[in-house]
């Protein structure tokens, strides 16, 4: 059981090879449950969503639970916790943390799910374009989210290369993630960064490790951006997002992104025919 709670804690998982992982944050309340705690035979509800709700909440009463319905996986809810997606039978008893693969089409369900790039979307589209600091060519093919940190040295390899992916028809669209939490330094930077006059030359310059002047200003969306990237469950930077919502790991050269962003493309142009699976 402790174990259990502890995976339903650390549903974020390792952060990518290619990222800079988050510093430790005050745990979620699933950490806190108490260890006496029991996983209920089955749990009480009238429909499979109750039920399946029902169950988590048995774990971690505090859970915010973002969305729930029927899986790909026969039997079972999809439910989307921190970011995440992790499977609960319909009766409330079992519950799957992790990859499942379709065999027959070899394609993993969980990540790829429908509801979990439309949770994706939507907390992306609430950060407007002018809350974000864009570094875009004319006319991009394709646009990322990307959530950054001004000491990660995996983010300032991607902003040093930032020409290359323009280059590329790469528009790049920044949004704060700083790792060592709010009220940190690097929060506190990144409000200067985001109150200067002209962002984007002040985010170069702290990527390049110039010193951060002290700005303030009216108002910022660094701990809205922030708190963003908890909800979808970012555990490193950069975190980058495709426009469906695909998060394509950490830095990816120019080359190596244009060529993902076009599978990904050619990919969803192949499955309109037959609709929505």
């Amino acid at each position: 059981m402790k174990h259990l709670l502890f995976c339903l804690a650390m549903l974020l998982g390792p952060a990518s090879l290619s990222a800079c992982a988050q510093a430790p944050q005050p745990g979620p309340a699933a950490a806190q449950v108490p260890s006496t705690a029991a996983a209920p035979a089955a749990a009480k509800g009238n429909t499979p969503d109750e039920r399946a709700r029902q169950a988590l909440l048995a774990l971690n009463p505090k859970m915010q639970i973002d969305y729930i319905g029927a899986a790909a996986l026969p039997g079972f809810r999809e439910v989307i916790v921190g970011g995440q997606v992790v499977l609960v039978s319909d009766d409330g008893k079992y519950l799957v943390q992790g990859s499942v693969v379709d065999i027959g089409s070899q394609k993993e369900l969980t990540q790829s799910s429908p509801a979990l790039s439309k949770y994706r979307q939507d907390l992306l589209k609430s950060v407007k374009t002018s809350e974000r600091i864009v570094f875009a060519p004319p006319n991009p093919k394709y646009t990322l989210s990307v959530f950054t940190d001004i000491e990660c040295g995996y983010c300032r390899k991607l902003h040093s290369e930032i020409a290359e992916y323009n280059k590329r028809g790469i528009a790049i669209e920044y949004m704060a993630f700083p790792r060592m939490g709010l009220g940190s330094q690097d929060h506190r930077d990144m409000i200067s960064v985001w109150c200067a006059t002209d962002r984007k030359q002040a985010l170069t310059d702290a990527k390049g490790g110039k010193p951060v002047p002290v700005r303030t200003c009216k108002s910022t969306p660094v701990d809205m951006e922030y708190h963003v990237g908890q909800r979808l469950g970012i555990s490193g930077t950069p975190a980058i997002f495709a426009p469906d919502g695909t998060q394509l790991g950490g830095y990816l050269p120019p080359d190596k992104m244009r060529e993902a962003l076009d599978k990904l493309a050619g990919e969803a142009q192949a499955v309109k025919p037959a609709g929505m699976q």
